[in-house]
């Protein structure tokens, strides 16, 4: 695997260390149907707006759920870049009551594996743990963000991948700092099986951790399954290098629309969290495997059950 650029080269430029601060709070009795409205309003004469095939005024003439949708399309698409401080404000106002109303899971709280399936021969059942969910509303001092090469987010509006979901929920901070790690690098895309670290800002995780799996284009390879089982560990080692970092949850890295097979992934990815464990004693307090579909979670659970008595 190639060599990763090293936390310490880019940690003080997206200060990871310094807790995220919105700003200053517009009214604390903002409607959040209002506030989409203004960030509408001051993104209008945004270039964003040519890429989504609309222009600016045309928002103002549809329904509050259709605006919502306007504004998360130009989010997506929109190139790296500042925002005036009105916006940012706005921005802020209505991606924190955002977080603030969806229903918010404490990773710490789950059941871990050992007593979800009693019977399983997991050596790690102890320390991890299988939740089905919603990413964005996990509670998890870091969570895994299955990246693209260009690290940068997912830019097709409202694409149902992880990768958009994460940057959506965290606005648009999260992509300035990949893009800071990214000019860093001179523009190099980012190689397969390895990690980058930012601040959560609006997600319930303080951290993210962005990873690039392999694209699996026919046959399963040994190569495919070494260069996933890099991804989880490169994950891991960074999250052991920030000292208050105890729950990190892993979302499945590769089985969307990289091709890689669920149950294989989900094998890989539990030996591999297993071995790092075993290898790290006491650095993590939980690992959590984040399934979204039902067929996800059914890979889990017959990697964690085969061999095993009813």
């Amino acid at each position: 695997m190639p060599a990763a650029m090293p936390l310490t080269a880019y940690r003080t430029r997206i200060a990871l260390d310094a807790p995220f601060r919105p700003a200053p709070a517009i009214s604390a009795r903002a409607r959040r149907s209002d506030l989409v409205r203004d960030a509408l309003r001051l993104l209008a004469d945004d270039p964003a707006w040519t890429r989504i095939g609309l222009r600016g005024e045309e928002a103002g003439r549809v329904d509050d759920a259709r605006a919502r949708r306007l504004l998360r399309a130009v989010l997506t698409v929109r190139a790296p870049g500042p925002f005036p401080e009105e916006t940012t404000r706005v921005l802020d106002a209505l991606l924190d009551s955002e977080r603030l109303a969806r229903p918010l899971t404490d990773a710490t709280r789950l059941p871990p594996l050992a007593e979800e399936f009693p019977h399983t021969t997991y050596p790690a059942a102890g320390h991890t743990v299988l939740w089905q969910g919603d990413i964005t509303s996990l509670g998890a001092d870091a969570i895994v963000n299955a990246a693209n090469s260009a690290l940068l987010g997912c830019f097709l509006p409202l694409h149902p991948c992880v990768d958009n979901a994460i940057h959506s929920a965290a606005g648009p901070r999260l992509r300035e700092d990949c893009h800071t790690v990214m000019s860093l690098r001179g523009g190099r895309a980012e190689p397969t099986g390895t990690a980058k670290i930012t601040r959560g800002y609006h997600l319930p995780a303080r951290y993210v951790l962005h990873t690039v799996g392999p694209v699996v284009d026919g046959p399963l390879l040994p190569e495919h399954e070494r260069a996933l089982a890099a991804s989880y560990r490169a994950c891991l080692d960074l999250a052991a290098e920030v000292d208050h970092l105890r729950t990190i949850a892993f979302c499945g890295i590769s089985t969307g629309v990289f091709g890689y097979p669920r149950t294989p992934a989900a094998r890989t990815a539990l030996d591999t969290v297993a071995d790092w464990l075993e290898e790290h004693p006491g650095r993590l307090d939980r690992v959590i495997f984040n399934v979204y579909g039902d067929d996800d979670h059914a890979a889990y659970v017959h990697a964690l059950t085969e061999g095993t008595r009813p």
